[in-house]
């Protein structure tokens, strides 16, 4: 008998963690599994790429409340899920202003707990032997979903976030297990709730080389980019964490010592306006280049020099992965969990966490051409692909 396994997803817009869900249902073996794939919101450039063997659950309208616009949802008449979420909304402006945290992730965290009880049951798919929740909030495959096993995903440093552990800790431990993507991630998790270190388990996000690899040899149009330069290229979310606003003035910087850069960002989100505006300040509009969201961005960084992924916190950064697997120079910041990501000098370069500091750095790199080439030696010869990962899902099923 195959055993049943239920994952749920918020919606499958680009996004790391969405790129690893995408990893991790093509690497499972469907002659032992039956998956049902639970996307609150049918929407985003990944649903594509949904393999045929998954059962993609219909969508359930109030379900797609949790993400849609509240002025929207009203009209429609759900007045319950409206009103949870903006009782969220004020307590996590509370929230904030009590704790002054970098960067809070505790609304997530607030909208479940207001909107959960008010959401529809999925008892009626029955009982699976595996019930997946793959991204915070976590609330709704443990209290809707009936399943001999509940395993929850941590994606984000929680060292370095803002959250309200008195309101995230009993839906943690309301878990079997949870799943960490990486060893810091772990140690930013138990920075939070070291009471749960026996519930955490390891399995990194899951990459193909194959797909990477084919996915860059689309054929688009790089008629724009320049030759006789150095090019860069950044795949990321226009939020704090990624720290795009920061990259301009690094870019500034790089300019000023003399360097013929270019750098590329791939990307959107709601920090455009603002990195727009230091584009301007900068007058780096020639050379700091939004080009926008692309589903496939793979073509594009396989054209670039160097990959730059200059963020301000990671979990483990999957973009960094697949320039690793095009076998691109790959420079960070040196971020908690760099250390995690890539191994200083051998496949890829770590530069300090400061708009100085990290110019300085990539400066250095740029006129190493040995180290560079050295490192894409490496890049070429090692596998960066880990489907094997999966099998770790077995492992602990059965064990």
């Amino acid at each position: 008998m195959k055993k049943r396994i239920f994952i749920a997803i918020q919606y499958l817009e680009i996004g790391g963690a969405e790129r690893a869900l995408i990893g991790l249902l093509s690497s499972l073996d469907y002659m032992k599994y039956e998956v049902d794939l639970f996307v609150y919101r049918h929407s985003g450039e990944f649903m594509k790429f949904i393999p045929k063997q998954v059962n993609l659950l219909p969508e359930i309208k109030k379900y797609t409340t949790l993400s849609r616009p509240v002025k929207e949802i009203v009209k429609e008449g759900y007045i319950d899920i409206a009103v949870g979420r903006v009782l969220a909304h004020l307590k996590n402006k509370i929230f904030n202003k009590r704790y002054q945290a970098k960067e809070s992730i505790a609304i997530y965290q607030y909208i479940a707990s207001y909107t959960t009880p008010f959401m529809p049951s999925l008892y009626r798919r029955g009982e699976y032997d595996l019930a997946i929740s793959f991204l915070i909030p976590h609330n709704i495959v443990r209290e809707k979903v009936l399943a001999k096993q509940y395993w929850a995903w941590i994606h984000t440093d929680y060292s370095y976030v803002g959250i309200d552990v008195d309101y995230e800790y009993p839906v943690w431990n309301a878990f079997d297990k949870i799943v960490s993507i990486s060893e810091d991630v772990t140690k930013g998790f138990l920075s939070k709730f070291p009471t749960l270190a026996s519930k955490i388990t390891l399995i990194e996000n899951i990459l193909s080389e194959n797909f990477v690899k084919e996915q860059a040899e689309e054929k688009v149009d790089l008629s724009f980019l320049p030759s006789d330069c150095i090019k860069f290229c950044t795949v990321a979310r226009f939020s704090y964490q990624k720290a795009i606003d920061r990259a301009v003035y690094i870019c500034k910087e790089l300019i000023n010592k003399g360097l013929n850069i270019y750098w590329y960002i791939i990307g959107y989100g709601g920090d455009e306006a603002m990195i727009r505006e230091r584009i301007r300040e900068t007058q780096m509009e020639e050379r700091f280049v939004l080009i926008g969201k692309k589903e496939n961005p793979y073509p594009y960084v396989k054209a670039c020099d160097f990959y730059i992924q200059p963020s301000r916190y990671e979990d483990k950064a999957v973009t960094v992965r697949e320039a690793q697997i095009l076998a691109k120079p790959v420079i960070i910041t040196n971020y908690p969990t760099a250390k995690s990501q890539l191994n200083d000098g051998v496949d890829g370069v770590i530069v300090p966490d400061s708009i100085e500091g990290a110019a300085d750095g990539i400066e250095v790199f740029l006129k190493d051409k040995d180290k560079q080439n050295r490192i894409i030696a490496y890049l070429k010869a090692r596998h960066y692909g880990n489907e094997f990962e999966a099998k770790k899902i077995e492992k602990l099923l059965n064990g």
